[in-house]
């Protein structure tokens, strides 16, 4: 169960929020309708998520972003924002948030997305990715095809890995065994060249492999 604690101003968007997260795996454990009365808050529920709505508005950026850092070692911090500045979205990273997604966000997306964040990545919108990674300049930066490609099954295997599941949880919703589905998860860790089911999170999404 994945506990999230709601940072809104309007309490429509905390509404709509909470309805989006109405699922067996997530726990809306609270809200409040800014930073400036969160600590208590925050300090009483111990969350694993704070999604906060809002940011970037009213010229509050600097204000809220000083607060935003002060809360990123309490529970792991996912932004809803529109289209923002470059600068301030590479800010937020830097200031321990592990997501920054756009408000008009499918529920799918958001709950993937905080799956994502629940299992220690990091999550960004498309559309912000330009933020922090470089443009590829050369064809020398393409990825190249893999020796051996994941088969169906490994292709199922690694989306759920996206989503935080652990072995046992993979074997139960495939229908195979704990054996298998640890064989699975070896294969597309040797295939990926990872070392981690976290790498190979990462090196799935790089490829197009997982769907976010």
């Amino acid at each position: 169960m994945i506990r999230v604690f709601i940072v809104a101003p309007s309490s429509v968007s905390r509404a709509g929020l909470r309805s989006m997260l109405a699922d067996a795996g997530f726990e809306a454990i609270g809200s409040t309708q800014d930073l400036a009365s969160l600590d208590e808050a925050l300090l009483e529920s111990e969350p694993d998520i704070l999604l906060i709505d809002g940011m970037y508005d009213a010229g509050k950026a600097e204000h809220e972003e000083l607060a935003v850092a002060d809360v990123t070692d309490q529970a792991a911090v996912v932004l809803l924002v529109d289209q923002s500045d470059q600068a301030q979205v590479a800010q937020a990273f830097r200031n321990g948030v592990r997501g920054v997604l756009q408000r008009e966000i499918s529920t799918q997306q958001l709950q993937a997305a905080l799956r994502a964040v629940a299992a220690g990545l990091i999550v960004v919108h498309p559309a912000e990715v330009s933020t922090f990674l470089p443009t590829p300049t050369s064809s020398a930066t393409e990825i190249t095809p893999l020796p051996e490609p994941l088969t169906k099954r490994e292709r199922e295997v690694i989306q759920m890995l996206a989503t935080g599941l652990g072995n046992k949880e993979i074997a139960a919703r495939l229908a195979i065994s704990d054996h298998t589905a640890k064989f699975h998860v070896a294969s597309i860790l040797g295939k990926l060249g990872a070392s981690t089911r976290t790498e190979a999170v990462a090196i799935g999404i790089r490829r197009g492999l997982i769907l976010i």
